[in-house]
Parts: structure tokens; C-alpha cells; sequence
């Protein structure tokens, strides 16, 4: 091999690597022309094909797909940028790199030949000197084009494959969402002429909020209001643990009922169920989660209501006439500390009261301004729906918080909450 030729491929192959250009095409009417750019070519070790045309060049270039073309510019019938022009045109997996021969060095041709698409240009007589640096510059080029692109191409197949496992596990958070869902099968139900209306709106396919409501006997009801720490997979499974907890479709099953002279059920006091669940997450030590909680147990034949807030926000008592009083005890979370006590409070409602227990997705909220809406905001929202009832209430109240929420692509966190209206007892 002559020193010219190791000289080719060591610039531009490199040790181990495979050169970018192997197959060159040269076109020129002139033979003399061909002869000798191909006899150099040749003897740097490429594989060096010919062509009298353009017409003849472009039918090579279907057939072989060469990975450099040296053309002259001015051939009969179609000329060098003519030629470059359809190249560019023509369908290829890979880029060719293209070499305008001419004698024209004024600017503006120059501009014509870029603009057909031509990478670079060689005056005529051509140095070889020349021709093989440009070779190696453009050899170069490919090279960084054809690593680019098999990145890219590397990049494409992992994000096909991303976007697979990315709408399968979509799949299963519409399934987990419809399972959640599942867990509140009434968002509204009537005891006598008293009601319980359910909100809950996870901020994404699934959350950590949980709202229910069950009766065991007449004139009894109890309900409540989640919020697990964090948000997503795990949470949403807790909440699921928790509901089965409080079951309100199998309530021989639920630890806030306790039956009593083997044929009446009845419902626990409010702490004791609290401490209950706390003595139950504290026992599974793999569990890191934690929930905060209000529940309520409400008497529909006396208007006394048992309550216990641990963690949570402060219950909201809206009475008939207009007023508005925060209540609870506050707390501790639910899973944070093994003996953990909770408080107990009671109220008196009357007829035409409700309560209103809620997660903090409602009062951490950020308005338009940036800033957390906090209690004073929430009653501020909560005044505006007041004259609503039931689910309406809800609805209305979520519709405002929307309204003036601050970021425009969705919840940072879920929202849920329970409303309790007090009618009286059942006939």
C-alpha cells in the first residue's frame, strides 16, 4: 500500500474504526478528468466508480449509494448543481457528502452550488493534495453525521419502547383509578331526611384522598375524611387498605363497628377507632406511610355529633343562620407515633346545620397571586356555594376553587371532602 494511501486511512479511518466514506462516485464529462481524480482515489483505497453524465451519475446513485460524489460542474445536458439538486431529492438511508469541481470561484456561484445542496468545492485542476484533505473533512463529517444519527436512531427505539411501558402502565392507572373509585360506590345518600355528600378529585390517575360513609342502625351514621402522605401508587394503595378498614358495603367488616348482644351493630367512639388504625399501621413496620383523618359520628335523633381530628384540617360547622366556626382538637397523624392519643370532641348541630370535613388540597391551594388560600380563603369559597346543597354544594365549591387556582396545568394535590347536613332524624 503506498504511503498516500496509509496516510487516507489513517486520517480518516483511525485505528479500529470504519470509515465513514468508502464508495466515491466521480462525474465528469471529460475521461482524461475521471481518469486521473479516480486513479488517486484508487490508490488511497477507495472503491471508485464513474460516470460520463449526470443522467448516467444519478442511475448509479439508485443502484449503489455511494458516500461521496465528486462532480464537475459544467456537463452537457444537466449540470454539477443540477445534478446535487436531485441528489438531495433522492431517498437514502444515509447522508452522501458532495464535492462541486469547478473553476468557478465568484461568490454568488458559490452560493448556487450550497443552495443546491453541494457540502464543498475543489477548483479545477485538481490538487491532490487538496482533494484529500477535503476527503478527509468530509469523512469527518459523515462520521459525526452517521454517530448522530444512530444516536438519534437509539434515542427513537428507546422512547418506542418507553412509550410502550409508558401506555401499559397508563392501562393500569385507569384500572387502579376505576378500583379506587370502586371504594366510594355512593357519592350521596340520604339517612331520613339528613344527607352525606362525597367529594373526591385525585390529581392525577389516582390519589391519597378518601371520603366515606356508612350506617349501621337506624338513626347512626358515621363518615369521614382521608388524606395519606404523598401522592400516587403507593398512597392510593394505603387508601385502599383504608377503606376496607371502613367498609360501608360490609360492615361486619369494618373496625368502626362492634356488634353487640349477637344481633345489633353499633359504632365505636371516634377515638377509640382512630387509635385503633394507629395501633394497626404502627404494627406493620415495612409500612412508612402515615394519613390524616377526621371522622365523625353523628346521633340523627339528637343532633349530637363525636368527632375526632387527627392531623387534619379543622372541620368546618356551618350553621343555619349564616354563622361559621372552625372546630377540633388537631392532633397527630395517623402511623406517626405508636401510643399516639386522640381527642374527642363533641358538638351539638340543629336542624338545618351541616359540617364539613376536608383535605388540605382545599386550603394549601395556591390562588392566582401565588399565595395559599389557608382557612380565611377556603371560607371564602365555601361562603360563595352557601346557598347550594349537597353534592351541588361540592361541586360548586370545587368549581370555585378551579377558578381561582393558580396553576393552569391541574391539581398540585387531591382534593376531597365530606358534608354532613343535619335534617333531623328518620321517621
Amino acid at each position: 500500500m503506498s504511503g498516500s494511501a496509509q496516510y487516507t486511512q489513517n486520517t480518516t479511518r483511525g485505528e479500529g474504526v470504519v470509515p465513514s466514506i468508502q464508495r466515491i462516485l466521480v462525474v465528469d464529462d471529460s475521461l482524461l478528468e475521471r481518469r486521473i481524480i479516480s486513479a488517486s482515489l484508487r490508490r488511497w483505497g477507495y472503491d471508485v466508480q464513474e460516470a460520463q453524465n449526470a443522467q448516467v451519475a444519478l442511475e448509479m446513485c439508485r443502484q449503489t449509494n455511494p458516500d461521496l460524489i465528486l462532480s464537475d460542474w459544467m456537463m452537457p445536458g444537466m449540470s454539477g448543481p443540477e445534478f446535487c439538486k436531485v441528489f438531495r431529492t433522492m431517498s437514502r438511508e444515509r447522508y452522501g457528502y458532495f464535492i462541486l469541481l469547478t473553476s468557478k470561484s465568484d461568490a454568488t456561484e458559490v452560493a448556487h452550488g450550497l443552495n443546491a445542496g453541494a457540502d464543498d468545492f475543489l477548483t479545477k485542476p485538481v490538487n491532490a493534495d487538496e482533494l484529500q484533505a477535503r476527503i478527509v473533512a468530509g469523512d469527518r463529517i459523515l462520521r459525526m453525521e452517521r454517530e448522530l444519527s444512530d444516536k438519534n436512531r437509539v434515542i427513537s427505539e428507546t422512547l418506542a419502547r418507553l412509550q410502550d411501558v409508558y401506555d401499559k402502565i397508563d392501562a393500569d392507572l385507569m384500572q387502579a383509578r376505576k378500583i379506587q373509585q370502586s371504594l366510594v360506590p355512593r357519592l350521596e345518600q340520604n339517612f331520613g331526611p339528613s344527607r352525606v355528600s362525597l367529594l373526591l378529585k385525585p390529581c392525577g390517575h389516582i390519589g391519597g384522598d378518601l371520603v366515606g360513609m356508612f350506617s349501621p342502625s337506624r338513626n347512626r351514621v358515621g363518615f369521614y375524611n382521608i388524606d395519606v402522605s404523598g401522592h400516587g401508587i403507593t398512597s392510593a394503595m394505603m387508601t385502599a387498605r383504608l377503606g376496607s378498614y371502613l367498609s360501608g358495603t360490609h360492615i361486619e367488616q369494618n373496625i368502626a363497628v362492634e356488634r353487640r348482644f349477637d344481633r345489633a351493630y353499633a359504632l365505636k367512639e371516634p377515638s377509640e377507632v382512630a387509635a385503633q388504625l394507629n395501633a394497626r399501621l404502627n404494627a406493620d413496620t415495612v409500612i412508612e406511610e402515615y394519613f390524616t383523618i377526621a371522622y365523625a359520628v353523628a346521633d340523627l335523633s339528637t343532633g349530637r355529633v363525636r368527632l375526632v381530628q387527627a392531623g387534619h384540617p379543622h372541620p368546618l360547622l356551618l350553621r343555619k343562620d349564616g354563622g361559621s366556626e372552625f372546630v377540633g382538637e388537631g392532633g397527630v397523624p395517623i402511623g406517626l407515633l405508636p401510643n399516639a392519643e386522640f381527642t374527642q370532641i363533641e358538638l351539638q348541630m340543629e336542624i338545618g346545620d351541616r359540617l364539613l370535613l376536608y383535605s388540605d388540597g382545599l386550603t394549601e391551594c395556591l390562588d392566582k397571586n401565588g399565595e395559599m388560600l389557608g382557612e380565611s380563603g377556603f371560607l371564602d369559597l365555601v361562603n360563595r356555594t352557601r346557598s347550594a346543597s349537597g353534592r351541588e354544594f361540592l361541586d360548586d365549591l370545587f368549581w370555585h376553587l378551579t377558578d381561582r387556582m393558580h396553576s393552569q396545568d391541574g391539581m398540585a394535590d387531591d382534593v376531597s371532602a365530606t358534608l354532613f347536613e343535619y335534617l333531623g332524624p328518620a321517621p
